[in-house]
């Protein structure tokens, strides 16, 4: 890999904006979320910085059930995200519709819309989980395993 390359996906990895979607659930995973990106657990020590615009994150951090109805919105907000763009599916819900699964409405997964770049399953997940999902995004961006398109891309 050339230097500039390195450099450039050591940059990335270092300085992760994330954007927090909730599809639409019961809001735990949301909770856990915003725990893991509160003073305690300090994950601005990694560069994570909640974002509040798709056009300005790089991670999109999808919690819930993905239905029919919010699909196309959710497909509008990564369209905004400027390239490289990472999703992360976080709970149960979204990573496999959770008890949502087998509703007639309810995707079977974030990955069934968008290509998913880490799973953190659980329901609640813990906070924890979260920061350890975004560590091993870091290292994997760093050492330029993803192109920002996902499984396959």
């Amino acid at each position: 890999m050339k230097l500039l390359t390195r450099l450039v996906n050591w940059g990335r990895s270092r300085s992760l904006w994330v954007l927090l979607i909730n599809t639409g659930a019961c809001n735990a995973c949301d909770i856990e979320v915003i725990a893991a990106l509160s003073p305690r657990y300090d994950v601005e020590r990694f560069g994570v910085l909640l974002k509040g615009s798709p056009r300005h994150a790089d991670v999109l951090l999808i919690t819930g059930a993905v239905t029919r109805q919010v699909r196309d919105r959710l497909l509008r907000i990564y369209r905004q995200m400027p390239e490289p763009k990472y999703v992360v599916a976080v709970g149960t819900c979204a990573v496999s519709g959770g008890v949502y699964d087998r509703c007639y409405n309810v995707y079977k997964g974030v990955d069934e819309v968008l290509p998913v770049h880490a799973y953190v399953p659980g329901c609640p997940v813990k906070p924890e989980a979260v920061i350890e999902a975004i560590s091993v995004l870091r290292r994997v961006i760093e050492r330029g395993e993803f192109n920002g398109r996902g499984k396959g891309g």
